[in-house]
């Protein structure tokens, strides 16, 4: 028994691994293969001869007609890809639900059917890209997180050293082209070596922690956080005057002094100084800010520490 190259054709289209149907200029389907019949519940017979639109009115109406009638203006292959339209029809799919998309994501291939150099039809093929895109969205999840930690101070759970000085670069250079108001404030944990001595580096690093969480409940969202040393921690303050951050280093400071820390059944009490600095003209660059800042709060440590003072 033999088979004629237009069966072969037929039983190709059939079993290939990819839907694909064709389509006249007025939305007409012409072919319907297997692909497209087991994911749609749809046979040919019940498509063929129908507008698409027919048995699929949620399809992109607007948008599809435009890709088909390109192709028959333009002659040449057209593609839409799942990170642009993530599905055409609304297949189910495979994949467990974890992956966290709803149907079937596709990849979409326009292909123009010519004879005697006249577009006749065009051929749409749908690829079954569901496992690429979870794959993908795993892994840009992965490198998103790798990233949120790299700017994360293990210890605490703020924003590390490296991460505030490149907020601060940004916001400075925004303040620089912009204008309006920034500050930023230091402070450190008066006689941390004494707690440590006297309780233990553990304890040590509880009362770190425990302090980091209490300040970073009271500061707005849109300021940054973050440990900049030892028991040193920076807070930078976007569109907020000196005179504003100075009553922010007064609430932070009464955060951390007012209530003893309890560790492990310890009773420890914690207290802090704090500097502040503002932008203004005359500073040339981001790291003065830091320096007068420190100024500030190495003279709040002279003054007998568990105080606020500013750079003037």
């Amino acid at each position: 028994m033999t088979l004629s190259a237009v069966s072969l054709s037929d039983l190709v289209v059939e079993r290939v691994g990819f839907g694909l149907f064709v389509l006249d200029r007025d939305m007409t389907v012409l072919m319907w293969n297997r692909f497209m019949q087991d994911h749609s519940g749809l046979t040919a017979e019940q498509v063929v001869g129908q507008s698409l639109f027919t048995h699929f009115p949620e399809l992109p109406r607007v948008w599809l007609s435009r890709k088909i009638e390109s192709v028959f203006q333009l002659g040449s292959f057209a593609f839409s890809s799942w990170e642009q339209r993530p599905y055409l029809f609304k297949f189910d799919h495979d994949r467990p639900i974890t992956g966290g998309v709803d149907f079937m994501q596709q990849d979409c291939t326009f292909m123009p059917l010519v004879r005697d150099r006249e577009v006749v039809a065009v051929c749409v093929t749908i690829s079954d890209v569901t496992h690429v895109s979870i794959v993908q969205r795993e892994r840009e999840e992965a490198v998103a997180k790798l990233q949120e930690f790299a700017n994360l101070d293990g210890l605490t759970g703020i924003a590390n050293r490296r991460f505030f000085e490149a907020r601060l670069r940004d916001e400075y250079t925004r303040w620089q082209r912009y204008g309006g108001e920034m500050s930023v404030l230091l402070f450190d944990l008066d006689h941390f070596k004494t707690i440590n001595d006297q309780f233990g580096h553990g304890v040590g690093d509880t009362v770190l922690r425990v302090m980091a969480q209490r300040v970073a409940g009271v500061v707005r969202a849109q300021d940054t956080f973050g440990r900049f040393g030892g028991e040193e921690f920076a807070l930078l303050l976007p569109c907020t005057p000196l005179e504003d951050a100075m009553r922010v280093a007064e609430k932070i400071r009464c955060t951390i002094a007012d209530t003893p820390i309890d560790v492990q059944g310890r009773s420890v009490p914690v207290t802090a100084s704090v500097g502040g600095a503002a932008a203004r003209k005359g500073v040339p660059a981001y790291d003065v800010l830091i320096n007068e800042a420190d100024a500030a709060l190495y003279s709040a440590k002279r003054q007998g520490r568990n105080c606020s003072v500013a750079f003037v």
